[in-house]
């Protein structure tokens, strides 16, 4: 039996189609399927992620301590990630391609965080951006947003911020309070 995404059907089986934003924000609600999301950097990868069903894919800059063998992912470029998410979004064929915004691409100004973001978008093949921060970040996701392209962020780990806070520290953590709950911020 094939793995399987939130959707039921593998990369393989006909019935399955390219995970979107609006599944996305579908699976946030009470009772809907929990979607799966994996890391992939190349053609390779992405493909056997891809035909296991996974919703989505993130090309992260995690790829500069993963397959570059660096200390920590500040020194990835925005090159490198247009160039890892263009391997990985010309095989995946139903997985949500989710390009990660890497040091100081998005920090500058926001005009410069929509550039970046229409890079990883035009160039690289993805379908969203990501990027850390919180109220810090607001006003670059607005203008990203504005500009017509989906942003994913998270808390916990945020690798770009190692010297800041003195090394990889998980800042927050989702706890789910029950079945069918919405995950709530948790110390």
């Amino acid at each position: 039996m094939a793995n399987t995404g939130s959707n039921g059907a593998s990369a393989t089986d006909s019935k399955r189609k390219r995970t979107t934003v609006l599944d996305v924000l579908s699976a946030k609600v009470a009772n809907a399927p929990p979607l799966t999301m994996l890391t992939a950097y190349d053609a390779c990868f992405a493909r056997m992620v891809d035909e296991a069903g996974v919703d989505m894919i993130l090309v992260g800059d995690s790829l500069g301590m993963v397959v570059q063998g660096r200390d920590t992912t500040l020194q990835v470029s925005m090159d490198e990630m247009v160039y890892h998410c263009s391997m990985v979004s010309r095989v995946a064929e139903c997985a949500h391609i989710v390009g990660d915004l890497p040091f100081m691409s998005y920090q500058v100004s926001d005009e410069e965080a929509v550039r970046n973001s229409g890079r990883l978008i035009a160039e690289g093949g993805a379908h969203s951006v990501k990027l850390e921060g919180g109220s810090s970040s607001a006003s670059a996701i607005t203008r990203i947003v504005a500009a017509g392209i989906p942003v994913m962020g998270h808390i916990g780990l945020t690798p770009q911020r190692v010297h800041q806070l003195g090394g990889f520290k998980i800042q927050a953590r989702l706890k789910m309070l029950g079945s069918g709950s919405s995950p709530t911020r948790a110390q």
